[in-house]
């Protein structure tokens, strides 16, 4: 038997987990079931998985598992008060797919301009879930983005974009460029003859051109997520 917090709470990661495919954080469990701290919300989820009704994914950052329901819950809402969860997740050049129950762990890789160049990063620095209906076949990896100069396109300080591994592109991509084989930047490329250019989707900044052998593509832009703190 579930008390009323315990119940409202499984039911609260069950709904955001369907909607979504990521269990909330404890910020936003807290918030939703109107607890002061999160030490309340570290309670009923040890009681939770002591009962069996959750599981702790290891190795995965915010993963909650809900292994059963009570029969009585089934058909439950989320706590009230508060509105279902609709995740932003833009898919590059189309419209905000449908949410989905699975999703990849992808790795996290440091920052990246959207503004002047910064020192490449390509160490992981955490990893992320991901739902797969932002992907397909071939490799993926997440960037933080830094800076506004493609708020034109969407993306914004703060963003992750989510990005297939590719050495091409073509002409009009959002592509993570290396220029001159230490600073990468998020830029729309245009091919321009035997020149390349890194184009801006923010009028405060400058296309900048290259020569072909200045500018090596690291991956293309496939998706975006925004977190709402």
């Amino acid at each position: 038997m579930l008390t009323r917090k315990q119940h409202e709470l499984l039911m609260f990661i069950h709904e955001r987990i369907k909607e979504s495919g990521v269990s909330p954080s404890f910020d936003e469990m807290k918030d939703a079931l109107g607890l002061a701290s999160k030490s309340g919300i570290h309670r009923l989820i040890t009681a939770l998985e002591e009962r069996g009704f959750l599981r702790r994914l290891p190795h995965r950052a915010r993963a909650l598992e809900v292994t059963k329901l009570p029969s009585q819950a089934t058909a439950a809402a989320p706590p009230k008060g508060r509105a279902p969860f609709k995740p932003q997740l833009v898919e590059a050049g189309g419209e905000a797919p449908g949410p989905a129950n699975d999703t990849r762990d992808l790795p996290i890789l440091g920052k990246i301009a959207a503004g002047t160049p910064i020192e490449a990063i390509q160490q992981e620095r955490d990893r992320m879930p991901v739902p797969e209906s932002l992907l397909g076949a071939g490799e993926h990896f997440v960037l933080e983005i830094q800076g506004d100069s493609m708020i034109n396109a969407g993306i914004l300080d703060g963003d992750f974009v989510v990005i297939r591994r590719t050495n091409t592109a073509n002409s009009g991509e959002i592509v993570v460029a290396l220029v001159n084989g230490e600073e990468a930047t998020l830029k729309r490329l245009r091919k321009k003859g035997a020149s390349i250019a890194l184009e801006a989707a923010n009028p405060a900044y400058e296309t900048r051109i290259f020569g072909p052998d200045q500018v090596a593509v690291q991956g293309k832009l496939v998706g975006l997520i925004r977190r709402y703190h």
